[in-house]
């Protein structure tokens, strides 16, 4: 049986490394496997001195449709400890991701919910093909969205977020330039264009000028030390409620369902 990993590496002679989450059967659903593999990614390509700017992107159609529910039913029942661990790796992958001292740019091909949504937030620049579609939805299934909240915060402002987060509405790619969330918006056909030039862009920045200009920015928010814990606990205590496995275990019905009549 074929050892698929979940998350493909790879870099070019410019510099520029791409990350592509690669669970294309569940539109890249994030889960234990594909969290530990970003995370220890992130933290070697920190001390790569061949990655000049890294691109994050996902396989098939699809950005990433956030967190894996039946992962997630599989972890709460392990007991609390845990769950918590585990929400506290999401936590840790989103602040690695965030605080990355290069150019991190999403190519967001394809629909992007909830933890996705996360991913493009801690990214300092993104970019969208025009038919993808977004939504904070993790109200609709009984859960929080407390570890992304900070970072969309800061992305497209404490407004919009609380708009996002209550109605877990479905917003479109140009909705999306408009609020900050991307910054630029193309068609499939002029997409990988649009990232080469940006790309272009980046590696005309002297690499330590940008890191440090990051780190300026970062010193800027004065973010609580505290808030990965508190965000990861949460999540961890939110999703073990009775209600939220109700609403995940009634959305995973569903899609059973649809794929047994697609058949």
């Amino acid at each position: 049986m074929t050892n698929i990993q979940p998350l493909l590496c790879r870099t070019d002679d410019r510099g520029v490394t791409t990350l592509t989450l690669n669970r294309p059967e569940v539109r890249n659903a994030l889960n234990g496997a594909l969290m530990a593999a970003l995370v220890e990614k992130l933290q070697k390509l920190e001390q790569d001195k061949t990655t000049r700017v890294l691109v994050l992107t996902g396989s098939g159609r699809a950005f990433c449709s956030g967190a894996d529910l039946a992962w997630i039913e599989a972890v709460i029942e392990q007991g609390g400890i845990i769950n918590l661990k585990d929400a506290l790796l999401l936590a840790e992958m989103m602040r690695r991701l965030n605080a990355f001292s290069k150019p991190v740019v999403a190519l967001v091909n394809g629909p992007a919910f909830g933890g996705g949504v996360g991913l493009i937030a801690c990214c300092d620049i993104a970019i969208a093909v025009d038919w993808a579609e977004f939504a904070c939805s993790e109200v609709r299934l009984g859960l929080v969205a407390s570890v992304i909240a900070p970072y969309l915060l800061t992305a497209i402002g404490h407004r919009q977020v609380r708009r996002l987060l209550l109605s877990a509405e479905r917003f479109s790619a140009d909705q999306a330039l408009s609020f900050g969330l991307v910054h630029h918006v193309a068609t499939e056909a002029s997409l990988q264009a649009l990232l080469d030039r940006q790309l272009t862009l980046l590696l005309q920045g002297e690499s330590e000028a940008q890191a440090e200009s990051k780190r300026l920015l970062q010193s800027l928010l004065s973010r609580d030390p505290n808030l990965l814990h508190q965000t990861a606990k949460l999540t961890a205590r939110v999703r073990a409620t009775g209600e939220a496995q109700s609403r995940m275990q009634a959305f995973l019905d569903r899609h059973k369902t649809k794929k047994v009549q697609q058949c």
